[in-house]
């Protein structure tokens, strides 16, 4: 089981890095003039691996967070009207 959780895991990194990967690409296209491809797509390649690591751990955090109640969210949205009335 646990190298399922691996490999889904794996995939779920290639797949958010490919994701930065086009859209770094499409934003910086105009500036592709300037400079090799190859040396382009290294250093595209290289960005987006960084931004992905960051992303990953931003949305482990986000999970981790607790979600409040939407009942509780009422009654305190309910108390703050209450309370400026």
């Amino acid at each position: 089981m646990g190298s399922k959780k691996a490999a889904s895991k794996e995939v779920y990194k290639r797949e958010a890095r490919q994701k930065v990967y086009d859209k770094l690409a499409l934003a910086l296209a105009e500036f592709k003039i300037g400079i090799k491809d190859k040396k382009f797509e290294k250093k595209l390649r290289k960005a987006s691996k960084l931004f992905t690591v960051d992303i990953i751990k931003a949305s482990k955090d986000r999970d981790k967070t607790p979600k409040i109640p939407k009942k509780k969210l009422e009654k305190q949205a309910e108390d703050q009207v209450q309370k400026s009335a």
